[in-house]
């Protein structure tokens, strides 16, 4: 119950501080940290407004988008707090939680009939089923080294004893980050901050929706990246710290990885469009050489 508290409570301040930190690379006045908050709460106020063109999947997937995230938080460990929901394989009920969420959202764009938000749909899908395999190769790297296939298990016994091992671990935070960023529609992949419907992808997916539906919308993608935030962090804890040092580890990386964000957004130009899969593909091909890595390490291949 601890780890869905942090994730949550992280949740609230995690774009907040990249907006923070984002203000004073800039040098502009920078907003309150709960500011967002503030701006759900203006949103939860106000009403929806339906086209006549929708149906009700429309409706119901914020709720189930939202649902679906909040659902994933409960698999998530943090240091040697155990997670609400675990068992063998709930990696695989976690990615397909998400990506259930995920596809509501893309058929609610479609339902909707703008061919705006048609065009926004098919580019979110297509990243999301390029950067798939990236996550199941990288969990399943991971679980090479524990033989444990379940969230809590596997980064209660991961060991990271070894220099070859540490090496793995630099490249599983820069492609678990870089996850994120594409989980999240962020950059390099897609800037939150535009407003030309041609370049967008979230954003124009996201168009139609207002008040209270707009609310839990941005409540999920604050709760997927401070999901992705607990992933990095487990692997970063130090399993032998007493309870409360390993949640002050926790928020330390959160606060970081939000930081890390906030400036990567403010010096990283936004990718071509017709580079992004390319980035992604990468992204992947990277994953598999840490498999690999992982593969020689825990000697199931050999090298003479």
């Amino acid at each position: 119950m601890i780890s869905v508290f942090l994730i949550i409570i992280s949740s609230v301040f995690f774009v907040g501080i990249i907006s923070k930190v984002k203000a004073k690379i800039a040098a502009r006045k920078m907003p309150s940290i709960i500011q967002p908050f503030y701006d759900i709460i203006r949103l939860f106020k106000k009403g929806a407004v339906y086209s006549s063109t929708t149906s009700f999947i429309f409706k119901i997937a914020p709720l189930v988008y939202f649902s679906t995230v909040l659902m994933a938080t409960l698999f998530m460990p943090i240091g040697s707090q155990n997670s609400i929901l675990s068992f063998d394989g709930d990696f695989l009920f976690f990615a397909y939680l998400l990506a259930l969420g995920k596809f509501l959202m893309i058929i609610a764009a479609m339902d909707t009939g703008s061919g705006f938000e048609g065009m926004g749909a098919n580019r979110e899908a297509l990243y999301s089923i390029l950067i798939e395999p990236a996550f199941f190769i990288l969990i399943g790297s991971l679980a090479l080294f524990t033989d444990i296939t379940s969230f809590q298990s596997l980064f209660v016994n991961l060991q990271d004893s070894t220099n070859i091992s540490y090496f793995i671990g630099i490249f599983y935070i820069y492609v678990f980050v870089n996850i994120a960023m594409v989980e999240n529609s962020r950059m390099p992949i897609d800037d939150p901050k535009t407003h030309l419907e041609l370049t967008m992808i979230h954003e124009v997916m996201v168009l139609d929706y207002s008040g209270f539906d707009l609310g839990l919308i941005n409540i999920a993608s604050w709760l997927k990246f401070s999901i992705y935030g607990a992933l990095i962090s487990n692997f970063l804890i130090n399993q032998s710290f007493v309870w409360y040092w390993q949640i002050i580890e926790f928020i330390g990386i959160q606060i970081t990885f939000a930081v890390l964000v906030g400036i990567l957004e403010s010096f990283t130009a936004r990718n071509k469009m017709g580079k992004n899969p390319q980035w992604i593909i990468i992204l992947s091909a990277i994953s598999i050489v840490i498999f690999l890595t992982g593969l020689i390490i825990t000697q199931k291949i050999i090298l003479n």
